[in-house]
């Protein structure tokens, strides 16, 4: 990606979309802006571009990534209701394509205008052969440092086919989404680190994100279980029902997919979707709507939950790239609703929420 900018913010600009949707694919923010501010904020400041643009898109594009069955948001819905986590997800990749399709031309708007303002003022020209040629760029980082152990370029082909047959047999449903990861990380590993010590290292360096994950299932499920033991969802759904006119009923979904955009962003996702999507889902079962339509409808405002002040990863992000919160989500939030309407408008297309 690097390569490919040419000291070109269209391409630049471009490029971070493309960055950030293929690494997103690992379901972790963190990891991703660590990845796509190591490589691009140094062609962001030679260029004179500002990082808002970056901080604003990667953001978008991770948030409806993030929509993966083994990311956040899906996974707390499947949990919640007891949904298969394939049989959420699937039907809604072409409504995520299309909100990413409109990031993508959204970048290309700002491209556009990026490069119109370039023809004003003499860049700095930027080198073309990585990350290390663009001083201050990774020395911050070692997620991209070109001599580390973990590197294994040989592989490369092997590791890009592993990738694409996961993605493939977890989209057609072969096995269980579990059984599909465990087979995946025992193959990669064998191949890339065949010693055992080497890969005692490999899961240690990722120990710490796989223990959060755990302990927020764990904590999950006893919340839950507190709420249905105890019928306290019964009863708000109870109280959501006598509130709401029953003329409203027949959009009740996508009445869920619009107020999952408000919900997803002044809430966190655990909230969001162990608190409340069940209510939601208690409420949509007394007027005959699906649980899993009630929790694609919940998962479809998700492109604005990474500009959410409660989210962690978005801090890293602009912490890094040194941009300030309050003009991050100036330039962000009008974008990112108009990506959320995009992908609920082709969610209603596409029968995911529906007029009962």
């Amino acid at each position: 990606m690097v390569r490919l900018t040419k000291n070109d913010p269209l391409r630049l600009i471009m490029g971070t979309v493309g960055l950030v949707a293929v690494v997103s694919l690992d379901g972790d923010g963190t990891t991703t802006f660590m990845i796509t501010v190591s490589a691009l904020l140094p062609i962001y400041r030679k260029l004179g571009v500002s990082p808002v643009l970056m901080t604003g898109l990667a953001c978008m594009t991770n948030a409806i990534l993030n929509v993966v069955p083994w990311g956040g948001p899906a996974a707390r819905a499947a949990s919640a209701l007891k949904l298969d986590p394939q049989e959420l997800f699937v039907p809604m990749i072409p409504a995520l394509a299309a909100g990413l399709l409109t990031v993508f031309v959204i970048a290309y708007a700002l491209g556009l205008r990026e490069r119109a303002k370039l023809r004003t003022r003499t860049p700095v020209l930027v080198g073309a052969g990585g990350p290390s040629d663009f001083g201050g760029g990774s020395a911050d980082f070692d997620v991209l440092a070109p001599d580390r152990e973990s590197l294994r370029p040989k592989l490369i082909w092997f590791n890009a086919g592993l990738t694409i047959a996961l993605l493939t047999a977890l989209v057609i449903g072969v096995l269980p989404i579990a059984v599909l990861f465990m087979i995946g990380c025992g193959l990669a590993l064998i191949v890339n680190y065949p010693r055992l010590e080497q890969q005692r290292a490999r899961i240690a360096s990722h120990a710490d994100s796989v223990v959060a994950v755990v302990a927020m299932v764990f904590a999950a499920a006893v919340f839950t279980g507190v709420l249905s033991g105890t019928g306290m969802i019964e009863q708000m759904a109870h109280y959501l029902l006598t509130a709401m006119p029953d003329a409203l009923f027949p959009f009740f979904s996508i009445i869920v997919a619009v107020l999952s955009v408000p919900f997803t962003f002044f809430m966190s996702n655990d909230a969001f979707y162990f608190g409340v999507m069940p209510i939601l889902a208690e409420a949509g079962a007394q007027h005959g709507i699906g649980a899993v339509e009630i929790a694609r409808a919940s998962l479809l405002g998700q492109p604005i939950h990474m500009l959410s002040p409660l989210v962690p990863a978005m801090y890293v992000l602009i912490g890094l790239a040194k941009v300030d919160l309050g003009d991050h989500h100036r330039f962000a939030i009008k974008w990112a609703l108009v990506v959320c309407a995009v992908v609920i408008a082709a969610g209603f297309g596409l029968g995911l929420v529906a007029i009962h």
